[in-house]
């Protein structure tokens, strides 16, 4: 069997580099600022520790026989699990295109060989800093009950609250954890175009029976990540919401319900199981309750009135 890697306590610096004294000279200046350390002198190791230990930061040599640093963080960057770990690149070479491509590997920052010390630890606290804000952030987002992923521009999924990933494993049930489902891209890509162009962003929605999962578009930053805003509606529960805000009987607020759908009388009848006529009685009911004259009001206060958390 293999063996369990316990995670140390503390903020923890995974440090990868294939050679011996540079990861003696780090480990020790990272064990003296008061981090928990482990080593990886090559990128199989290192994946295996980020997956087993998902440190605060990883500390990454570019150049390395085999797998080198760029083809390491690529993987710890296409792993959910590892994806949000900030990644720091060490290298001696400074030609901007190595430069960029620590970045376009999905590197946080970077610094040069022989690494300074002083300038290491600021940048790693920094960037341990950051990434623990955005952590909070999601930990405030999951204890409201919220549901937000957010997606990279290649559409993979950086991160998600549990509802958020509850939601897509019902209404996706075959679609792989780390991307965004193929039913979802194509109106992510019209929502971005549309808040680009300063327009309102129309939002998606995906039925399953009588239950809908309604995408909407928050933060975009086309060149970072875009979050996406989830929230589960049912026709059971809008009603009982109905009843609850506006004191309607369940056959006023099915009705109610309905005419916020845009039915007709005729459709709300073939709904119900009941008579166009009783449905107008219905609705003449409805008005006076909600204090209203026309079909076009009572629907804007329905949907006005809609809750917006999950279920």
């Amino acid at each position: 069997m293999p063996q369990t890697i316990e995670r140390p306590p503390g903020q923890l610096v995974l440090v990868v580099d294939d050679m011996p004294e540079n990861l003696a000279v780090l480990h020790d200046a990272l064990d003296e600022s008061g981090y928990s350390v482990v080593v990886a002198n090559n990128g199989a190791t290192a994946l295996e520790q980020a997956n087993a230990l998902v440190p605060d930061v990883v500390l990454l040599d570019a150049v390395m026989p085999g797998m080198d640093g760029f083809e390491v963080c690529r993987r710890l960057k296409a792993d959910l699990q590892t994806r949000a770990i900030p990644v720091i690149f060490m290298t001696g070479l400074t030609e901007s295109e190595h430069v960029v491509a620590a970045f376009q590997a999905g590197g946080s920052d970077y610094v040069t060989k022989p690494v300074r010390q002083n300038e290491m630890l600021a940048r790693i606290r920094s960037h341990t800093q950051n990434a623990r804000l955005v952590s909070q952030a999601r930990s405030a987002l999951d204890a409201f009950g919220h549901a937000v992923l957010a997606v990279d521009p290649e559409e993979r999924i950086i991160w998600q609250t549990p509802l958020a990933r509850q939601w897509l494993d019902i209404y996706f049930p075959a679609q792989a954890k780390s991307t965004l489902p193929p039913q979802v891209s194509p109106w992510l890509q019209r929502a971005v175009r549309a808040r680009s162009a300063g327009e309102e962003a129309a939002a998606l929605v995906i039925a399953q029976g009588t239950r809908r999962l309604i995408f909407t578009l928050g933060e975009a930053d086309e060149a970072v990540q875009w979050s996406v805003v989830l929230r589960e509606e049912a026709d059971d529960a809008l009603v009982q919401s109905l009843m609850a805000r506006h004191r309607l009987t369940q056959r006023e607020a099915e009705v109610l319900h309905w005419v916020s759908k845009g039915k007709t009388n005729r459709d709300i009848g073939d709904i119900l199981g009941t008579s166009p006529r009783t449905v107008n009685k219905h609705l003449e009911h409805v008005f006076a309750k909600l204090g209203v004259e026309t079909r076009t009001a009572a629907a804007a206060l329905a949907v006005s009135s809609r809750p917006t958390g999950g279920g």
